[in-house]
């Protein structure tokens, strides 16, 4: 599936109001971001950070959760996400051509 393609058939399933645009699939990205993190925190202290098949299932349906809120984000902003992809492509393919692909700073 294309990143467009799956852009437009998560966008059928958005249901929140205009008036909560862009703070809506922000915020929810947060939180589902927040439990990905959770879930590997748990593995990390209960199995000594080896995940089982069902960590990785459980954190991949929350990893899918992410990608909606970010297309719904994105969608909201007017912008694909194979825009958005490609953008980033070319900036880390700069900062490799750079050599400063490591440290920190947006703007390096």
């Amino acid at each position: 599936m294309k990143l467009n393609e799956y852009q437009d058939l998560a966008t059928v399933t958005a249901v929140y109001g205009a008036g909560i645009k862009i703070i809506y699939p922000l915020m929810g990205m947060l939180g589902e971001c927040g439990e990905v993190a959770n879930k590997y925190q748990k593995v990390m202290r209960d199995k000594e950070g080896v995940l089982s098949g069902d960590d990785k299932k459980s954190i991949i349906k929350e990893l899918g959760d992410i990608l909606w809120f970010f297309s719904a984000l994105a969608t909201d902003l007017g912008v694909s996400l194979e825009d958005i992809a490609k953008l980033n492509i070319e900036k880390l393919n700069d900062r490799k051509k750079r050599n400063v692909i490591s440290g920190s700073g947006d703007d390096r």
